[in-house]
């Protein structure tokens, strides 16, 4: 068994280290919003900063919203650089920009440790089940180390490539599931709007060649009206602005993640950015002024 360190343990990163106490690991625990009793009372052991998780852990788990937290986390005042001795491995789960996951790799291997990007992708139902899809950048060795403790939080656990790949596997994980959101909003809103019953359509579609996880779960969301996160969409669009930004870096063009940019931005302006991502659908339904299901939200 080994001494992990957490550092984030909101929505996604709650469970996770659930995941890892229950695999029978010592876990040291730091979050800005207080380490649960959930975790502590099973054996989770609170720290009082990320450098103290990493002076004493081995392995430090960084699961956090965006890249200027990692960055924190990682480097400011009684960050996780500060507690790292040499052989120590940092595991950053969060989602963020694959450019500056190569420049915090660096810096971390400067100081005698190796650096792991592993973002996921299953939401908080993965989380809780331990059945997430986790896409790592790391080298083989780092990978070996860390995989047995990859397979207490995930099932689909792949080594992409270096450091930075995880993260750029993670975006365009955003940009499908973004698109697909998308097209499932547009279907089941042009289904009530003909006059079918949105439900009974879903049913038909998920027999067939459209079926998908997003038709499955996201669609029952918007027939059902459960927008709670879930995912929530104000970090969907910082995955998706990692996605255009980079596309602008290498000269390419991405027409339809722009325009899911757009819809998500819309929610955003109709106080949605907390709204789960399957939300997306109520900006497609203000345009058609008709809703999927269920009483009009105004």
């Amino acid at each position: 068994m080994s001494n992990i360190g957490f550092v984030g343990l909101g929505i996604m990163g709650k469970p996770m280290a659930l995941n890892l106490l229950k695999g029978g690991h010592t876990l040291f625990l730091h979050s800005r919003s207080g380490v649960a009793q959930e975790l502590t009372a099973v054996g989770g052991k609170s720290c009082a900063s990320p450098r103290e998780v990493a002076q004493q852990a081995d392995i430090i788990i960084t699961m956090v919203p965006d890249t200027p937290d990692v960055e924190k986390v990682l480097f400011g005042p009684n960050g996780v650089a500060e507690g790292l001795t040499r052989g120590k491995i940092v595991v950053d789960m969060s989602s963020i920009s694959p450019i500056e996951t190569k420049k915090f790799a660096k810096r971390i291997n400067e100081l005698g440790c190796e650096y792991v990007d592993a973002p996921v992708s299953g939401g908080e139902v993965g989380a809780k089940n331990a059945a997430l899809t986790i896409m790592v950048g790391a080298s083989e060795s780092a990978f070996e180390k860390v995989k047995p403790i990859f397979e207490l939080m995930g099932k689909n656990i792949t080594l992409v490539g270096g450091n930075g790949d995880g993260q750029t596997t993670k975006v365009a994980n955003q940009i499908i599931v973004a698109l697909n959101i998308e097209a499932v909003g547009e279907a089941l809103l042009f289904a009530a709007k003909a006059g079918a019953d949105p439900a009974k359509v879903r049913q038909a579609l998920m027999g067939g060649f459209a079926a998908s996880r997003i038709l499955e779960v996201h669609g029952e969301r918007m027939i059902k009206r459960t927008f709670d996160p879930g995912f929530r969409i104000e970090l969907h669009q910082k995955d998706l602005s990692l996605a255009l930004a980079g596309a602008r870096a290498m000269g390419m063009s991405l027409p339809n993640t722009a325009t899911a940019q757009e819809l998500f931005n819309a929610c955003v302006a109709h106080g949605g950015a907390k709204w789960d991502h399957s939300a997306l659908v109520r900006a497609l339904e203000i345009m058609a002024d008709h809703q999927v299901s269920g009483e009009v939200t105004k």
